[in-house]
């Protein structure tokens, strides 16, 4: 499966990228997670990979949405992307994921990343903006993997998109892509209406018959404004979705991403560890995409002058957020004890980072749900790569020892505890 895989990368996509890959995100991202290790040693945070939102504004409208598509545009500007990411690199990143919105409609994106030329991005994209055009540059830039979402069939997705044509016009983005020969790859957010059609072993050989080289199955998480609960998946389900995984890992030629479990399948959340946090069109500072609350910003004020440096690794919101969600649950806090995240908003007076400026009401409403932690039915990798590659690059780092979850966590609750409001 590995010479497949080897294989593939070599004859489907432009050596040249093959190379930048494996040097700008491969060896300097392996080099920052070693960073950060030292830095935890020394009681530091300052997350190897951070997750850049650069624009609100989308052209489609997703059941259970959490980001204000549809109010005022708000980009990071090219002067102050620079400033972020030459602060970012100085701490030895090399890595970033560049999310929306949808990236493509910020008039500067590619201008943008190539300026950086010693860093790698990950463009998360409804593919819907990537022309012929567009995907000749990247290719010639060489340091960008567009990751093109796709929801279902043809009546899927249009309606967890909330457009008509979306998955024809999506395909014919993805389609300029593999054409050109770019490092290109494929998420889905699973949910009860797609689960079916996309957790399948024919839709993983279609994937890597079409040239795509990677594919990350997302857990929908219901947030936002119109959560649309209906979509979750039951515990069983997601137990479902990480067999398929570890499963298909170690039978298919194709790099399978998964950001919620180490390699002995332990779930574990990568706000809580410090691997990453993630930054909003307006610049502010948060612990995750959904966890829309802030006390510091990427830009310097006369109120807070610090360096992003020192922004991160002073930040007691940060660092409590990490040490409630540790202490708390190995899964996602947010929707396992949304009451202890709230208690925790108030008690810092964090600020809503949102336009329509609800998050808090709406984290309050939340109901409880299990998320990745689900104690006893833990899947170990089945892949020896991946087991490597987790144990030293990619696990909690130690956050978790000596913390009991058995009470404090979804599964707990869900058993009988009720949750104090």
């Amino acid at each position: 499966m590995l010479l497949k895989m080897a294989w593939r990368m070599l004859r489907e996509t432009d050596k040249r990228l093959v190379w930048k890959l494996f040097w700008n995100m491969g060896v300097k991202g392996m080099l920052s997670v070693e960073k950060h290790k030292s830095r935890l040693k020394r009681g530091q945070v300052f997350p190897p990979f951070l997750y850049i939102s650069i624009i609100n504004s989308c052209n489609l409208r997703c059941q259970g949405c959490w980001v204000d598509v549809a109010a005022k545009q708000k980009v990071i500007e090219p002067p102050q992307f620079d400033r972020l990411l030459n602060e970012a690199k100085a701490m030895g990143n090399s890595f970033f994921g560049i999310v929306g919105g949808e990236p493509f409609m910020h008039p500067h994106l590619l201008d943008m990343l190539a300026r950086h030329p010693d860093a790698y991005f990950q463009v998360f994209t409804n593919g819907q903006f990537i022309t012929d055009e567009r995907a000749k540059r990247m290719r010639r830039l060489g340091n960008i993997t567009p990751l093109i979402s796709v929801e279902g069939n043809e009546i899927i997705s249009d309606q967890r998109r909330g457009r008509s044509n979306v998955y024809s016009k999506t395909m014919e983005g993805l389609n300029h892509c593999l054409r050109n020969k770019v490092m290109t790859g494929v998420c889905t957010s699973i949910c009860q209406t797609n689960i079916d059609d996309l957790l399948t072993e024919k839709w993983m050989d279609r994937l890597i018959e079409m040239g795509v080289l990677y594919t990350w199955f997302h857990v929908y998480r219901p947030m936002g404004p119109d959560a649309c609960p209906d979509l979750c998946l039951t515990p069983e389900q997601q137990l479902r979705v990480r067999e398929f995984v570890t499963e298909m890992r170690a039978k298919k030629p194709i790099v399978i991403v998964d950001a919620y479990h180490d390699g002995e399948g332990k779930a574990l959340c990568p706000a809580a560890t410090g691997i990453t946090h993630h930054i909003n069109p307006w610049g502010d500072i948060e612990p995750c995409p959904i966890v829309q609350f802030t006390r510091e910003s990427i830009h310097p004020s006369e109120e807070d002058p610090r360096s992003l440096r020192d922004k991160f690794l002073h930040s007691s919101f940060l660092h409590e957020f990490r040490e409630l969600a540790a202490t708390t649950t190995r899964g996602c806090i947010v929707l396992e004890r949304p009451d202890l995240l709230a208690d925790l908003v108030e008690r810092h007076q964090a600020k809503d980072s949102t336009a329509r400026k609800t998050a808090l009401a709406e984290l309050r409403n939340l109901t409880v749900r299990t998320s990745q932690y689900n104690p006893g039915h833990e899947i170990p990798e089945k892949n020896w790569l991946y087991r490597i590659a987790k144990r030293f690059w990619f696990n909690d780092f130690g956050v978790y020892d000596g913390h009991d979850h058995s009470r404090g966590s979804a599964p707990a609750l869900l058993a009988g505890d009720k949750v104090t409001r």
